[in-house]
């Protein structure tokens, strides 16, 4: 009889350890097959010795390269007809658990809406969107408020941005997930921001990411679009 137990004790232990085994490296796949931030480098648009547009291995569906100084945040934007596909697809068109850094499908690929709401998912050490929790702290935002954004494959145009709030909202939250209402959001933020420093008349750009181990809260940081 005690020989049974300790049996079943040591099954129920080998197969705990499996469990623990399998989240690590499943945790260790995902951190490693995210979007690599040094080797997309070789791709941006404007960089000394990187490949040119035409010669890129990132897909046509590339709508901007987005840029915040002093931050990981150093990615091309994806833009496709939905806002799934690039839940799990990188940048070069294969699959990915991290995705990439894409466009709301209701936006102008352009970036010429008042408002255009950009997505990524939350991962550790800071990169896709992990470093925007920082933002959250006022020195921290000021500290790391300017950054580029970069339209097109081929760098047509380029914007100077400057961060000026960030927020936790609900996933649910009409106003700041509203893409068509503008006014409206820049009420929501001056009531709601953890962090708004200036009210300015220019276009906005939403950074938006999951709250991390959070499934309906968000973490958002605004900029404001200027020419250069």
């Amino acid at each position: 009889m005690n020989l049974l137990y300790e049996r079943l004790l040591l099954l129920a232990l080998v197969f705990v350890l499996c469990i623990v085994i399998w989240c690590m490296y499943d945790n260790w796949y995902v951190y490693s097959h995210a979007a690599d931030g040094r080797k997309l480098m070789l791709y941006k648009p404007g960089i000394a010795g990187a490949v040119s547009p035409e010669d890129s291995p990132i897909s046509d569906d590339m709508a901007a390269w987005l840029t915040i100084d002093g931050t990981g945040i150093d990615y091309p934007v994806m833009q496709s007809s939905d806002n799934i596909r690039y839940l799990n697809t990188d940048p070069f068109g294969s699959y990915s658990l991290s995705g990439s850094i894409f466009l709301d499908c209701r936006n102008a690929a352009d970036f010429t809406d008042p408002y255009s709401l950009v997505y990524g998912h939350h991962m550790e050490y800071g990169r896709m969107f992990g470093a925007l929790d920082d933002f959250l702290s006022e020195a921290y935002l000021k500290q790391h408020s300017k950054g580029t954004l970069m339209i097109g494959k081929k760098a047509e145009k380029t914007y100077s941005l400057e961060v000026f709030a960030a927020m936790r909202a609900n996933a649910a939250n009409k106003t700041i997930f509203n893409l068509s209402d503008p006014s409206a959001l820049r009420t929501e933020l001056k009531n709601h921001a953890a962090v708004y420093t200036e009210d300015k008349d220019a276009r906005i750009l939403g950074l938006s990411t999951c709250a991390e181990g959070d499934a309906v809260s968000r973490i958002l940081v605004f900029c404001y679009l200027t020419e250069s």
